[in-house]
């Protein structure tokens, strides 16, 4: 267990004493989703002493609305094989993601796969009892010419499922938790080396500094700077903001996936694997459209074909509605019993959020914003790089990234459906399998200085005490719709332009902000404008990582410059953020070509059909 050493002497902040209450760990992981979870267990079963800080109950994670599953080539459907998903996965990349962290996830994901269901993930079995696997979109076999039956399926709950066994698994290997505590900022030495974290425990107000020999962020993405996000309101990347205050750059920010088939109106998702059961989309005319712009895969194209497709009919007048600004998705014509085994949740949703029942009428979809292919830069044993002395790939030490919260990058400019649980699960593994080599239990802390806490208090009490005009909610709405029509779908030169500038004001308007509440209990406006806070930071270097990006690649589409520019653009965006300035840094870093091993060769980049 932990030793805790109470209360120290208050450091004042504006005249105001803010007790602390220290902790000291081996490792200390922010984030209990699927990927905190994972490392947490990882880290947990080394030996190491390790706590796991997380600002809603573990169980509530976003993991838990992952709906269609998990991938990794088991063959348990047909042949499969672990170098077909390394191939869909650098092609659904646009060739930005990084090979060497490619083949890491797809040689290993089928032990991680076998490893949850030996922990107790109760997966869909097929008749003779193995896991079922369904299609998913972009996963093929012999690279590219048929379709993959690759994605490990809980029906459509599979994040739910994957959740509560890591939960379970982590209070078996004594885990410590702290749930319910809002991690504030860093704790960074003089000479870049992260030696903790500072929170807030919301349920009493008090401050509570976490040393430790490793800080691993599983924070998630920030998908809640859009208007219209299947992200729970949780999504906040607040890990990503804290690495930006470090002084530390961002990766692939432009790159934010539209996730074709959320709810009409609500941003409720609906699971690709709804596809992958043989689903199809239709316009006004009843027309296949998919057919048009992926033939071969049709419905089952990658994300961003589909979602752009979609666009694109609306665009064409063929959107179904009132006011033709959606599509439909057909499940009516598949067999009650399937969708009552396969797709129970999806029914549920559709019922509750649309008023659609599915075995009778479509549902009304729109793209809508679902994950965040960008985040802290890491390599695939998840530490945190940063560019240094002409060095890009340069080790913050002290300092990890998984999740949704890292650029591993095995996701790129897009990201594939099913991908993201196992990056969750196999980059939690490494996390923990590293840490294991770099800290040795029970090792002597070094002593903190006493001011390491001020700039985490600093802010805090800033936000507590501003008085301003402005309301948190205002700005918040102001960024949001800023990123939904200036940073969406299609994208032009302009409309960028126009955004960073709108962008640019609302983070201005954090001057002028005002927090209605001075207490620190369970004060939802100081939590939502610390949200906020981290949020806009996102917001803006995402906005001008998009301006800077000249071609279109994955996720990023831009009418202006319509083609992917391999000579001049397959490289890394890498975005620094000075806020007491408002200017964003863009630097770049290579696309790792190289494998890890001689048995697989680099995947030459070509044109990107379905």
């Amino acid at each position: 267990m932990a030793s805790q050493q109470g209360s120290t002497a208050a450091p004042s902040v504006n005249g105001l004493a803010y007790p602390i209450t220290d902790h000291t760990f081996d490792v200390v992981v922010v984030g209990a989703g699927g990927a905190g979870l994972r490392a947490t267990v990882g880290c947990a079963q080394a030996g190491l002493r390790t706590a796991c800080i997380s600002k809603v109950f573990p169980t509530r994670s976003h993991t838990v609305a992952a709906q269609g599953g998990i991938s990794a080539s088991l063959g348990n459907m047909g042949a499969d094989d672990w170098r077909w998903h390394m191939y869909d996965t650098v092609k659904g990349s646009d060739w930005l993601g990084d090979q060497d962290s490619i083949e890491y996830l797809c040689r290993n994901a089928p032990a991680a796969v076998y490893e949850l269901e030996h922990w107790g993930v109760p997966f869909s079995r097929t008749e003779e009892g193995k896991i079922y696997q369904r299609p998913f979109g972009g996963m093929t076999t012999d690279f590219g010419k048929g379709i993959a039956q690759r994605t490990c399926a809980a029906a459509d709950r599979t994040g739910h499922a994957i959740l509560h066994t890591l939960y379970g698994q982590a209070l078996r290997n004594a885990t410590e938790f702290f749930i319910e505590y809002f991690a504030i900022d860093l704790i960074m030495d003089e000479e870049g080396r992260c030696r903790g974290v500072v929170a807030l425990k919301m349920d009493d107000g008090t401050i509570h500094r976490f040393r430790s020999h490793l800080v691993i962020l599983a924070t998630g993405g920030y998908g809640r700077a859009y208007f219209s996000a299947t992200s729970a309101h949780t999504c906040t990347g607040d890990g990503n903001a804290m690495v930006l205050r470090a002084g530390l750059p961002l990766q692939d920010m432009e790159f934010v996936q539209f996730h074709p088939t959320g709810i009409y109106g609500a941003g409720c998702l609906i699971t690709e694997g709804s596809r992958g059961e043989g689903g199809y989309l239709t316009n006004s005319e009843g027309e296949r459209f998919m057919e048009r712009y992926a033939p071969s895969a049709k419905d089952l194209a990658s994300r961003d074909v589909v979602s752009r497709a979609m666009t694109m009919e609306i665009r064409g007048g063929r959107g179904v509605g009132k006011n033709k600004d959606h599509i439909y998705l057909h499940l009516d014509h598949l067999d009650p019993k399937i969708l009552a085994e396969r797709l129970p949740g999806i029914s549920e949703s559709a019922k509750i959020f649309a008023g659609v029942d599915v075995t009778k009428e479509p549902i009304p979809v729109l793209p809508t914003v679902h994950y965040n292919m960008g985040g802290i830069p890491t390599n695939f044993h998840g530490e945190v790089l940063t560019k240094k002395d002409g060095d890009p790939d340069r080790v913050v030490p002290g300092l990890m990234a998984i999740g949704e919260a890292a650029c591993v990058s095995v996701h790129g400019a897009n990201r594939l459906g099913s991908n993201s649980l196992i990056d969750l699960v196999v980059f939690g593994r490494a996390a923990g399998l590293r840490a294991a080599e770099l800290v040795t239990a029970g090792e002597r802390h070094a002593d903190l200085p006493k001011t390491s806490a001020d700039l985490a208090l600093s802010r805090l009490d800033g936000f507590r005490h501003a008085s301003g005009g402005t309301a948190t909610a205002e700005l918040r709405m102001d960024m949001q719709r800023t990123m939904q029509n200036n940073c969406a779908v299609f994208r032009t030169g302009d409309v960028l332009e126009e955004g960073h500038t709108l962008i640019h004001k609302v983070a201005g308007g954090k001057d002028d902000i005002r927090v209605t509440d001075r207490s620190l209990i369970w004060n939802t406006d100081l939590l939502e404008t610390l949200e906020f806070d981290n949020l806009i930071a996102q917001a803006v270097v995402t906005m001008d990582s998009a301006l800077n990006r000249q071609e279109s690649r994955g996720a990023h589409a831009r009418e202006d410059f319509s083609a992917r520019d391999d000579v001049n653009w397959m490289k890394h965006t890498l975005a620094w953020l000075d806020e007491k300035n408002a200017k964003v840094k863009i630097d770049y870093r290579p696309v790792h070509t190289y494998t890890m091993s001689n048995d697989i060769q680099y995947i030459e980049p070509k044109a990107r059909v379905y």
